[in-house]
């Protein structure tokens, strides 16, 4: 994969480009429109990404659960704020963490999505992070969930999904796994399954889980199923179109990983940015999708119970700026 020079050209959305493949690009965004996944290497500093790292190590300390980074011991979940059995982790206000919105402000991510979408006027989602970590014996083995994160009734390009790598992630160690070209294949496979598969309706139609059937289909029609390896800053981006999931860690590295989506202002209503407004106002999570298609109630639920340790603000309240500012979508808002 390729570094993040920019190839001066007019602002052009993706969405044009899609069908433009002669247009002068950088090989991650040539890698993206081919594939439907590519990584932007080093979107943010090596320096940083253990920074924030550190954060997230920081953040799993605080609720004094007795976690410990450096014994296998304590991963499990008495220790840990209440996640996914996929390491995804949307409640106790985590979505505001100062060292998430650092993370969604950095030049090298901004940027990316603004050369994405051609231009400056975006939202960002109030994403998820991810903290999967080794050698878990409280849960059950990781099976493959493939899916895709867009209605099939609604096809083409419409949303780009990215996550921010912070630690070192190879073949073993946990992380994204995306059907390589099946993007360009979705309008056909949906047509074909039409009358065989329904959507699995999980926050909102914009879920399509994959059958043993359909997994059959794209093996033979050429698909391949990869696991993309990164460095800690890299940017990976994924067509929602394209089917993916993600694996636990085989060896001993650690995964930590921030969810980051970025979308037009133009693509959302008035309706929306108000939620939106709502949703950061409340310190709320959304999905990847920015125009706020779902906001989290913040209930995390541990042992049938509402956790204790609930938080309905950050640790560490963000300090936004400018930019920052304007990718909630407050600025956009209609008096």
């Amino acid at each position: 994969m390729s570094t993040t020079t920019v190839v001066e050209t007019a602002p052009v959305s993706i969405r044009e480009l899609v069908d433009m493949p002669d247009v002068d690009l950088e090989d991650w965004f040539r890698d993206l429109i081919r594939d439907g996944y590519c990584v932007v290497k080093g979107a943010v500093s090596r320096e940083h990404a253990a920074e924030y790292a550190e954060a997230m190590y920081q953040w799993l300390e605080s609720f004094n659960l007795g976690f410990d980074r450096s014994d296998p011991s304590t991963f499990h979940k008495d220790h840990l704020p209440v996640s996914g059995d996929k390491g995804i982790c949307k409640d106790y206000g985590v979505s505001h963490e100062d060292f998430v919105w650092r993370i969604r402000s950095e030049p090298g991510v901004v940027g990316a999505f603004e050369r994405i979408w051609g231009t400056d006027d975006l939202l960002v989602s109030f994403d998820a992070i991810n903290v999967s970590l080794p050698h878990r014996t409280d849960l059950p083995p990781q099976k493959p969930w493939p899916h895709q994160d867009q209605d099939p009734e609604r096809p083409g390009f419409r949303c780009l999904q990215g996550l921010v790598n912070l630690l070192p992630n190879g073949p073993k160690d946990g992380g994204l796994v995306v059907c390589k070209g099946a993007h360009k294949l979705s309008d056909e496979f949906h047509r074909h399954f039409n009358s065989k598969t329904k959507i699995v309706e999980v926050w909102s139609k914009e879920y399509y889980h994959f059958s043993d059937e359909g997994l059959k289909w794209l093996e033979d029609h050429g698909c391949e199923w990869i696991k993309v390896n990164a460095e800690p800053g890299d940017l990976l981006l994924w067509d929602s179109r394209t089917p993916h999931y993600n694996v636990a860690p085989q060896g001993d590295i650690h995964r930590l990983a921030v969810y980051t989506c970025y979308m037009p202002v133009a693509d959302a209503t008035q309706d929306d940015l108000q939620r939106k407004k709502a949703a950061f106002e409340n310190r709320l999570s959304t999905t990847h999708w920015p125009d706020v298609q779902f906001v989290s109630d913040n209930q995390p639920m541990r042992d049938g119970q509402l956790d204790p340790h609930r938080r309905e603000r950050p640790l560490n309240e963000p300090v936004l700026s400018e930019r920052a500012f304007k990718l909630t979508g407050i600025p956009y808002i209609k008096e």
